[in-house]
């Protein structure tokens, strides 16, 4: 028998690969962080001797959630500026207090909240945009948890730069440290067309080509963006970056509720990718993605959620129920965007829109063994017939037992195991307090 560190036996198992949605009465063998095999139950246990046998017997197996958009620091201020629309939002409410009270110990309290909840809710990797990269980097890898963290470029200063190539060499220095990082990667991140000039996201292309990193950016987020970028600069943005030479399968480009025909076949055409985030659009009334007839044009579509300040929260289980019914709702076509293709979304769609796709995103001999087990002996999920449908219109984050990332059991039983839940929550409400009684 061959010795290992894990064997994983579940009900059910959802690999988002080739072949069926689902198999029943599998097993996972994992070694060393990776994926050896998935194979039956009774073959696992005459093949392999492990450390830890885990049974799952009214579980489902899905790979670990990707969050392909968040601003993860920014769980600090949560439900802090409730019911406005986007432009009142930022310009009155957020970027004052970004101003008054982000600093290092901000983004790593609140990075290490936004991982807690991510982790508690099935997600196993998350790409991230906000100011001190390095430090959510060093949060997140005390969480356990992969992070694709953000190079932001805006041409105006911040607490974090001057102008655009103080953020540039800041962030070229950061992806240079963390080149070799088993969990963290990089991706640059202009904040939107509408805060970034022509000659740093030409900048931001040559880099991209060269070190062969994707680009995140908020394109397309509101149709008043769209109008003063036709008033400013004679073209919608999506143009203008196509004419920069950014839409292409390194862009991955946030929200897009504003597209027209041409524009969808131009995202499909050039392998750009579009990161859906519905309940953050639905709240701030910015308008719907065309989630539909982006898929059904060939474009590589994934989900997140955008940051809580915004949604109000980071649990992707319940972003892919509200995508699969937006999609119905926006197309008018109850088959459009059916379950397994919101899993997908979360799963693969993302590990690709990231470029993470051969280590990520599916449960496959070879991958990273990051993988998410939930219990479906519930009253909401019960009877089960079909164990994806089940996970995206029953199922809540409450019903996530167990996560491994990269092997190691961060989740078990319900309970974090690299993070502790009652500090995470001191410092929340500490925060609070200062934010509500500014000195």
């Amino acid at each position: 028998m061959e010795n290992i560190d894990t064997l994983i036996k579940a009900r059910w198992i959802i690999p988002v690969a080739d072949g069926p949605h689902h198999i029943n009465h599998q097993a996972v063998a994992v070694h060393n962080g990776r994926i050896l095999e998935i194979l039956p139950v009774d073959a696992a246990t005459t093949h392999y001797q492990a450390k830890a046998v885990i049974e799952l017997p009214n579980h489902a197996l899905i790979p670990g959630l990707i969050n392909a958009h968040t601003h993860a620091a920014m769980s600090l201020f949560r439900g802090m500026a409730d019911d406005m629309p986007l432009n009142d939002w930022l310009q009155n409410k957020v970027w004052p207090a970004e101003a008054r009270w982000v600093n290092e110990q901000f983004v790593h309290d609140g990075t290490a909240l936004a991982a807690a909840e991510m982790i508690r809710s099935g997600t196993t990797c998350f790409a991230d945009m906000y100011y001190y990269p390095d430090i959510a980097a060093k949060a997140a890898k005390q969480a356990g948890i992969r992070a694709c963290v953000g190079l932001i470029v805006l041409d105006f200063p911040t607490i974090w730069a001057a102008d655009a190539n103080e953020y540039l060499s800041k962030g070229l220095s950061l992806r240079d440290e963390l080149a070799n990082d088993a969990l963290i990667s990089t991706i640059f991140a202009p904040h939107a067309p509408y805060t970034v000039s022509d000659e740093p996201l030409k900048k931001i292309r040559m880099y991209a080509d060269e070190l062969d990193l994707q680009i995140m950016c908020h394109v397309h987020e509101t149709a008043d963006e769209v109008a003063q970028a036709v008033n400013n600069h004679g073209k919608r943005p999506l143009q203008r970056l196509n004419e920069l030479g950014l839409v292409s399968p390194a862009l991955n480009a946030v929200h897009m509720t504003q597209l027209s025909d041409e524009e969808i076949q131009l995202v499909a055409d050039s392998g750009a990718h579009v990161i859906h985030c519905p309940e953050s659009n639905l709240k701030l009334a910015s308008g719907y993605c065309p989630v539909h007839a982006l898929l059904q044009a060939g474009a590589n579509v994934a989900l997140g959620t955008d940051g809580a300040a915004s949604n109000n929260d980071l649990n992707m289980i319940g972003e892919m129920r509200s995508a699969a019914l937006l999609a119905k709702s926006v197309a008018n076509n109850a088959g459009a965007v059916p379950a397994y293709e919101v899993l997908k979304m979360a799963t693969i769609n993302a590990a690709k829109a990231l470029g993470l796709a051969d280590n990520l995103g599916s449960l496959q001999a070879g991958k990273a063994a990051d993988i998410v087990a939930i219990d479906l002996n519930a009253l909401k999920t019960q009877p089960v017939y079909d164990p994806v449908s089940q996970i995206v219109y029953s199922a809540d984050s409450t019903q996530v037992s167990d996560v491994w990332i990269a092997g190691k059991r961060v989740l078990h039983n319900g309970v974090l195991t690299t993070l502790n839940t009652d500090d995470l929550i001191q410092r929340a409400q500490q925060w609070r307090d200062k934010i509500i009684q500014p000195e």
